[in-house]
């Protein structure tokens, strides 16, 4: 039985822990992780077909596309900002005609309101509808609005906006060229890199896992993920499926495979809480010691964010997938 934890409680330093955690090195980043260097002007562009342009500072990435009607923005991250026009700029002197929303996270289309107020804004029905409860003036609210996809045409130029259903966000829409052979999804592939933290923190576990395979169905050569310093390709996506396998298998195993008795010894089992939180981070520390071997040498992060990754990938098992361990029906 637990000691008593009136007798033996006293406050911890979640700050001190942070802090501690800081000092620990950070496995090298492989060379598949590595992209173009970003120059002194604090962004890069790289033309990625015939008129459409990649637009990156080394950790956030848009898209724009020169056509002969004029120029189609897709997203507007905060951190690039005012070099979005700059750039545009310093490849075509034509007017910025349309905007698309990939999705209404602040992060990716926080400086929307950089763009010309009297042009078309374009967004999946879910993103619109949250960025009207939202009503942020960084954010316009989009003026055409449509459900499963819209064909948006300029020029000679044509973009198929493809809304597969929620995965990182609700409303988050796949953007083809299918000519030129771009494709870019924001926040899912994480090109060279393990996914961000929580499986990019995904409004939907099983949506998101499902858009991995979803991207696989297009034809493309390159890749607009949203983040990381590179585009990416279909080995890149490939490689991503693979590990949301292993990640997958791996905490689907520790789900039963941990040891009830010895991870509950120490623990105040009046507490409910505190029980849950002891089986559940030592299902995601048994999956992460697993999988970081395996993949340090791979993907870039996968110290850092396989940890998280499987907490959420545990929960989906749980809640989404029904793999409830020893909590699961009761006799």
């Amino acid at each position: 039985m637990s000691a008593d934890p009136e007798a033996r409680w006293k406050p911890f330093s979640f700050t001190d822990a942070a802090a501690s955690l800081r000092l620990v090195p950070t496995a090298p980043v492989p060379k598949a992780a590595r992209g173009p260097k970003v120059p002194d002007e604090g962004y890069y562009v790289e033309e990625l077909a015939d008129g459409m342009f990649l637009l990156s500072d080394g950790s956030y990435q848009m898209m724009f596309v020169v056509t002969d009607d004029g120029v189609v923005a897709v997203d507007a991250p905060p951190t690039l900002g005012r070099n979005i026009l700059r750039a545009i700029k310093g490849v075509t002197s034509k007017p910025i005609t349309q905007i698309v929303y990939s999705h209404q996270h602040a992060d990716h289309v926080g400086a929307m309101s950089l763009y010309p107020q009297d042009v078309p804004r374009y967004a999946q029905r879910i993103t619109a509808e949250r960025l009207r409860k939202l009503g942020d003036p960084n954010r316009p609210l989009p003026t055409v609005e449509f459900d499963d996809g819209y064909t948006l045409q300029s020029g000679d130029h044509t973009l198929q906006l493809d809304y597969q259903g929620p995965n990182h966000a609700e409303g988050n829409i796949f953007i083809h060229e299918p000519k030129r052979q771009v494709l870019m999804l924001v926040d899912v592939i994480f090109p060279g890199w393990v996914p961000f933290s929580n499986l990019a923190v995904s409004a939907n576990v099983p949506g998101y896992v499902t858009a991995v395979d979803q991207t696989l169905g297009y034809s493309f050569e390159k890749l607009v993920s949203g983040h990381v310093t590179r585009t990416g390709t279909r080995k890149d996506v490939e490689v991503q499926a693979e590990y949301l396998r292993d990640l997958h298998n791996t905490t689907e195993a520790a789900l039963s495979s941990v040891d009830l008795g010895e991870i509950m010894a120490p623990v105040d089992m009046s507490n409910v809480w505190a029980v849950f939180r002891a089986y559940l981070d030592a299902v995601a520390a048994k999956s992460a010691d697993e999988l970081i071997p395996r993949w340090v040498d791979r993907l870039g992060g996968a110290d850092v964010f396989t940890l998280p990754n499987a907490w959420a990938m545990m929960e989906a098992l749980r809640l989404d997938y029904g793999s409830l361990g020893p909590f699961g029906i009761a006799d």
